[in-house]
């Protein structure tokens, strides 16, 4: 099985991530933890399309966490089994980045590259709520749906994760 899990900041794609790793026994591979080098610095883009596509080619069974065009996007869509949109709305998203901010304050999350210990600033804020909704991005979300029917799941709150995950703990081939 391999999957895209995708969709905007704060909305749950590293945790539903490491849900269906253990669920289907796939590796999984969160792209903040090659994005980002300790300090915050990014890494370099050919450094991330070496790791991206060292994953790729080593699994036979995987999870990628993240929306990241640059990491061999095209190869992900097409090799996907199932592609996962989540799709919050930006309040939902900024009231769960801030929930994650108090859980790991200080220290960094399982899914970032060490040394990136957990931050918010005005920045993120405004990536959360507006920058990262581009219109760009959402037509894109919406390409997904209508060119990949067969591989798309879109969803858009708590309730639908709840739902989602708990369907995916009782049987072993919902996807």
């Amino acid at each position: 099985m391999k999957i895209s899990v995708m969709g905007y900041s704060g909305s749950g794609k590293s945790t539903l991530a490491r849900v269906l790793g253990e669920k289907y026994g796939a590796e999984v591979l969160h792209f903040d933890a090659i994005h980002w080098l300790p300090g915050w610095k990014e890494n370099t883009k050919e450094e991330k399309l070496r790791l991206t596509e060292e994953f790729l080619n080593s699994h036979d069974s995987w999870v990628i966490d993240g929306n990241y065009k640059r990491f061999l996007l095209e190869r992900r869509i097409e090799e996907s089994d199932r592609i996962i949109l989540m799709l919050f709305g930006p309040i939902s998203c900024l009231i769960r980045v801030i929930k994650r901010y108090i859980k790991y304050k200080g220290r960094t999350r399982p899914d970032m590259g060490a040394g990136c210990d957990e931050k918010i600033d005005r920045e993120f804020v405004k990536w959360v709520l507006w920058e990262g909704r581009s219109k760009d991005k959402r037509e894109y979300f919406k390409s997904l749906e209508r060119e990949h029917p067969e591989k798309v799941i879109v969803i858009k709150n708590q309730r639908e994760l709840d739902r989602f995950t708990e369907k995916i703990r009782e049987d072993e081939n919902l996807l």
